[in-house]
């Protein structure tokens, strides 16, 4: 849900540095390595699970995640600022470890996978069954690239707020009021952010993003290169708050279908 931001997971926002951001896709990279995960499923059920996911559900920025400061040239006044403020984004500067599971149940299947990230030292732990690697950031072998994919990619659905600060000089937006929202049909208001197609896996992606007062998200969209027909439709919803951050816990397509969902949500301040 593709710009030059590769910002290590310490970096302030003020010093991005480069590096992809990709398009938040769901289920794709869920079921890519069965090896990886060790979960063995029959092969027909496993293929027909990637067919459906490989069509066009959201991916994630390949960003770290700075501090607490603004990314040169964000105003705290501009509507992206304060929608990552209303989600607790102040905070951020004070989380010495992010715990979380993200989950995802598709055609009978449950797939879940957990991570420890400690922004402030660069580090991940991946924990997909009874494997476990931790890696930093910045020193990373191929095993830990393809690990590095699924977190970059479910931190997206925890943390998509936060990244509109995190990557503010790699989109252009524009704010409206009084839109309908795609799923509730409620007025909200909308802020359409479209990635510069200058870097990235998917340069020129588009996502509308609805909110009401009090700027919590409720629901968005992910349009593929800006595409007009939506890619992807879903919730926010259940949120909870952790030390300050306000974080959904669980997506809702348009359809009524569970999208991802997360449990086991712990921060530790440092």
């Amino acid at each position: 849900m593709g710009p030059p931001s590769n910002a290590k997971l310490g970096q302030s926002a003020q010093d991005p540095g480069q590096g992809p951001r990709g398009q938040p896709i769901e289920f794709h990279l869920i079921f890519e390595k069965t090896t990886f995960m060790k979960i063995l499923y029959p092969l027909p059920l496993v293929a027909l699970v990637l067919l459906s996911a490989c069509r066009s559900e959201p991916k994630q920025s390949e960003k770290g995640a700075p501090g607490d400061a603004p990314a040169q040239g964000t105003d705290k006044e501009d509507i992206p600022w304060q929608l990552a403020e209303a989600h607790g984004f102040k905070h951020w500067k004070e989380v010495g470890e992010l715990r979380f599971t993200f989950n995802a149940d598709q055609g009978g299947l449950h797939f879940e996978r957990s991570w420890i990230w400690e922004p402030q030292e660069d580090l991940v732990t991946a924990i997909s069954g009874t494997d476990t690697l931790a890696y930093h950031r910045g020193i990373m072998d191929s095993t830990a690239h393809k690990r590095n994919s699924g977190f970059i990619n479910d931190r997206f659905w925890l943390l998509a707020p936060f990244s509109l600060v995190w990557d503010a000089q790699s989109y252009d937006y524009v704010h409206s009021r009084g839109q309908k929202a795609p799923i509730s049909g409620k007025p909200m208001q909308k802020l359409t952010i479209v990635y510069k197609g200058d870097g990235g896996y998917t340069p020129g992606d588009a996502y509308d993003l609805y909110f009401g007062d009090d700027l919590i998200l409720r629901e968005w969209v992910y349009r593929k290169s800006n595409q007009e027909q939506p890619t992807l439709i879903s919730s926010w919803e259940d949120y909870v708050e952790v030390e300050g951050l306000k974080l959904a816990r669980r997506h809702i397509r348009q359809d009524g279908t569970p999208g991802p969902y997360f449990s086991g949500i712990q921060v530790k301040k440092h």
